[in-house]
């Protein structure tokens, strides 16, 4: 039977770099040690590392209990890939997450408008151009937001549908590792805690391994996504076509009233 695995991670933009979680091995034994390696680039490559300061929480959930990381679980592969270091307990469904302190960002209205294109904040462009304001410059207060879920032994448990708290994040409706391929994965995103309607999210795999770079182009993920749209619960599905390794991302971002800002952005896979 051919497993899919999913990837779950939520963040904010900073120069087009989306942040993840991601495994070697999505399976891992019981009572072990193993790693995740954080992303700050895009799916399959790493730009930069995210140092411990920005973390505003760091934690694993498995047999019904949330596990705060401690900074010393952490290191560097180079200079672009954060690295944590843990030990799996008792079988079961995991859940790992990393949020970040908000910081903010400067873009001139060219760099902007590219951006939001991009990374497909449609729904914000649209407006600037509905606006007549695609010439202004944006100060933007952003965040990033990451889940991974991984499976440990055969016995499935429930810490998958674990809320984190986080601004903004994916909850899966069912257990990931009870799907295959063709079937269909149900999420309902929350913002606050409260289901998030009408928001754009997309959904993408990778079949093959990941790497790390040390600058220079890379080919963004963007180009093979799904596009979807959540409804008045804030839950989207879409099917499993492919076997591989699956992520879901958004980015929410809204006009800002606090002085000095134009906007604030949180983004999820």
């Amino acid at each position: 039977m051919k497993k899919i695995l999913l990837i779950i991670i939520s963040f904010i933009i900073l120069s087009a770099h989306d942040m993840f979680l991601r495994m070697d091995s999505f399976f891992l034994d019981p009572n072990t040690s193993s790693t995740i390696h954080l992303y700050n680039g895009t799916f399959n490559e790493s730009d930069n590392i995210i140092t411990r300061d920005r973390m505003l929480d760091a934690s694993i959930v498995h047999s019904g209990i949330r596990n705060l990381i401690d900074t010393s679980q952490w290191s560097e592969l180079d200079s672009s890939i954060t690295v944590l270091h843990f030990k799996t307990g008792e079988p079961g469904t995991y859940v790992a997450g990393v949020s970040t302190r908000a910081r903010d960002i400067e873009l001139e209205a060219k760099s902007f408008n590219e951006y939001l294109e991009h990374d497909g904040v449609l729904d914000i462009l649209d407006q600037r151009k509905k606006d007549g304001t695609m010439d202004q410059s944006a100060i933007e207060k952003y965040s990033k937001h990451v889940k991974i879920i991984f499976q440990v032994g055969e016995e499935r448990s429930e810490d998958w549908k674990t809320v984190l708290d986080y601004p903004i994040e994916f909850v899966p409706l069912t257990n990931p590792y009870d799907l295959e391929k063709g079937d269909y994965m149900e999420m309902q995103l929350l913002r606050n805690g409260i289901p998030l309607s009408n928001q754009l999210v997309y959904g993408g795999f990778s079949d093959g391994g990941h790497s790390h770079t040390h600058g220079g182009d890379h080919e963004p993920h963007h180009h093979d996504e799904k596009s979807m749209r959540t409804d008045a619960k804030g839950m989207f599905k879409f099917k499993l076509d492919h076997g591989g390794k699956w992520y879901v991302r958004t980015i929410h971002m809204v006009l800002s009233e606090e002085p000095g800002l134009t906007h604030e952005s949180n983004w999820a896979t």
